[in-house]
């Protein structure tokens, strides 16, 4: 792995969030984006090196709505980047960690992604991402 990527934070209103962070941060997030397979909208900012992710549910049985459900808008991930995410994950396999999707995904922000499973992380969301190949 070669550092943290974004942190990801649940949050019930893009718009809401955006103008909190925004006013944070002293700056406007750099993209915005809608990932339909895992029912979110998110914003982007940059901070040096690692970039906070926000993220609204867009279906109300989505991920993202459990989440806030059960726990309240806050840290949802961190994210990590990796040069070659299979390898990753099958490093991480062998090591006793359980993936939650056996091959990478399409995420947000030009990413290919896995998740790991939070139990095997002391209760902390471990996404892995990679910059998607240029085809």
């Amino acid at each position: 792995m070669k550092h943290v990527e974004h942190i990801g934070i649940a949050v019930r209103s893009l718009e809401e969030a955006n103008s909190r962070y925004e006013r944070l941060l002293g700056q406007k997030a750099y993209k915005t984006e809608e990932v339909e397979s895992e029912g979110v909208r998110t914003a982007f900012y940059q901070m040096g090196e690692t970039k906070i992710e926000l993220l609204e549910s867009t279906r109300a049985d989505g991920p993202i709505a459990k989440f806030i459900e059960n726990r309240g808008e806050g840290i949802h991930h961190i994210a990590y980047a990796v040069d070659d995410i299979r390898a990753e994950m099958q490093r991480l396999s062998q090591e006793g960690f359980r993936l939650l999707n056996q091959e990478p995904k399409p995420g947000a922000d030009n990413k290919i992604v896995c998740f790991l499973h939070p139990k095997d992380a002391g209760g902390v969301l471990v996404e892995l991402c990679q910059e998607r190949p240029v085809r």
